[in-house]
């Protein structure tokens, strides 16, 4: 069995770009920043921060690009993808991406603290107070299915 599968809680770098295929398909491409922290062997701090290229289709894509701003906290469900191509000085080139399956956003500002939002999922669950749990939407909508003109949010 084979798996490919990630899941990303981080910041936006960046505002997104959005762009339309020939075909009229929406998509959007951000970076996103991750960063772990860690104490070395000396018992000293450290942290590390990786960037990750983000591409969201369709709908999803459309909905980013109007909510979301640069800074902003998300969590991303999708797959990784490596793509090649070759650049005019004839150099194949390669790009990672992560492809968003599910994009959810983080909280609103004034809500609970941030911090809490990348803790452990028992951690994240038992100390979201319900009334937030509300003000953070899910974005997890089919390719092709119905979409609706209002988003939930």
């Amino acid at each position: 069995m084979n798996l490919n599968k990630v899941f990303l809680i981080g910041r936006v770098v960046k505002e997104i770009e959005l762009r339309t295929t020939p075909q009229g398909q929406s998509v959007a491409s951000f970076p996103l920043a991750t960063n772990r922290v860690w104490n070395d062997k000396m018992g000293q701090k450290q942290e590390e921060t990786e960037f990750h290229n983000v591409v969201v289709w369709g709908r999803q894509a459309e909905i980013c690009k109007q909510y979301v701003q640069k800074g902003k906290l998300l969590m991303i469900e999708g797959r990784i993808k490596t793509r090649s191509w070759d650049a005019p000085s004839g150099e194949r080139k390669y790009r990672t991406e992560v492809i968003a399956e599910r994009v959810q956003f983080g909280p609103k500002a004034g809500g609970f603290e941030q911090d809490s939002f990348a803790g452990s999922k028992n951690e994240f669950s038992q100390e979201l107070p319900k009334s937030s749990q509300e003000d953070i939407p899910v974005i997890d909508l089919p390719e092709d299915g119905p979409v609706e003109d209002n988003p939930p949010f």
